[in-house]
This record gives C-alpha cells, structure tokens and sequence, in this order.
C-alpha cells in the first residue's frame, strides 16, 4: 500500500477498518502483558483507534505512529485533548500528558525518537502491511523497542477470496515473522463470518510474544 492510499482512504472518510468501539480482545488479553500503571505502550499505524482512549482510562501512557495528519486531528479531537504539535524532520509530533503521537511514516523512526517503549499494541499494523513489507516492519519494531512485548491481533482466511487490507496471516507467517526473536502464545480466537469480508470465514486472533 502506497503512502497516498492511505492519505485519501482518511480524507474520503473511507475507513471501515475502523472499529467504533474498544476492541474486544484488547480489553480481554491486554493483561497477558503484566504491565504496571504508567507503563507506555506503542501503537502502531494507530489512527484514530478507541483503544487509544481506553488504554489511557487503564492508567498507561501512550505512544503512536500515524501517517494520516488528519486521522490524528480526529483523535485528539475525540479525545477532548488539544495537542501541543511539533515539526519534525519527516512529519509532526503531536502530545499531550501521557500521549505521544508521531505523524509519519513508521519506517522514519527510531529508538531516540520513540523513547522508552513497555509493551506494544499491534491491532491494525501488521495486518494492513503486504507481505513485501511485513518482515521490514517486525525487524524494525522489534529494533525500535527493545524488543518490547506485543499483543498483536491478526486475521486469517483465504485471501484469494479477499485483495485485503486487512490481509490474511496464517500461523506459520506469524512464526516467521517472530519466531526468531519472540516467544509466541496464541491467546485466543474466534470464527466470524461477517465484516470486512462480506461473508467469508475469517479467523479472529490475539497472540503474545514475549521475549
């Protein structure tokens, strides 16, 4: 996906991948990862996600990556904040107490520039990246965190059914994205048949990797 897809997905208003609510999984599992109040958590190609709000109401501070400026003028908007906005290099930061959101493309960070990461919430980014991107981005973001613990949700279905995004990941694609640097527990899944995929048998699951 092209950074230009994403740009006019947000200013079309074209983002059915957008869940309206917590999702499920995130307020279920995101215990798995032990972390204490106050610990930061990354969220990846976050948008303008409601877990961002929930994560915040659990005492955790956030930090995202967003291409879309207009996604995250959204989210702050929601969220009832108004964000101090700093010009970077390759895009903007946008913060406020306890909330960190870098306008770029993800591939522009680094360690310095992130800081310190507990723990990673990866819902909507690994699932939205082809396959000639996706063992780019586990590298990095394994890199770029310290290895940092992930609580990552995925999708699986036959994807000649579906062009995606979302795109399919069976369990081996996880294991070799991962296997080399995480321990892997799936947590849990479920079956769906309604959604993105107009009636096509999805696979709905949440898996920790641990170091």
């Amino acid at each position: 996906m092209h950074e230009q897809f994403w740009h006019q997905k947000w200013e079309k208003d074209e983002i059915g991948f957008h869940e309206g609510e917590v999702n499920r999984f995130l307020y279920e599992y995101f215990d798995a990862l032990r972390l204490p109040v106050g610990a930061r958590v990354f969220v990846p190609l976050c948008g303008k996600t409601r877990d961002i709000a929930w994560l915040l109401d659990q005492g955790m501070k956030v930090v995202g990556a967003e291409l879309s400026e207009h996604a995250i003028k959204q989210l702050f908007a929601e969220l009832n904040i108004e964000p101090r906005v700093a010009v970077l290099a390759d895009g903007f930061h946008y913060s406020s107490t306890n909330i960190d959101i870098f306008v770029a493309n993800i591939f522009s960070l680094n360690s310095e520039l992130l800081g310190e990461v507990n723990a990673i919430y990866d819902r909507g980014a690994l699932v939205a990246l082809p396959e000639d991107i996706r063992t780019r981005y586990a590298q990095m973001l394994a890199s770029i965190t310290n290895q940092a613990s992930q609580l990552v949700v995925t999708y699986n279905y036959e994807q000649s059914q579906y062009s995606g995004p979302p795109f399919a990941l069976a369990e081996s694609e996880i294991e070799r994205l991962y296997a080399s640097t995480y321990g892997l527990k799936k947590l849990a899944s479920r079956q769906e048949t309604e959604g993105f995929a107009k009636g096509i048998a999805v696979e709905n699951a949440v898996w920790l990797l641990e170091k």
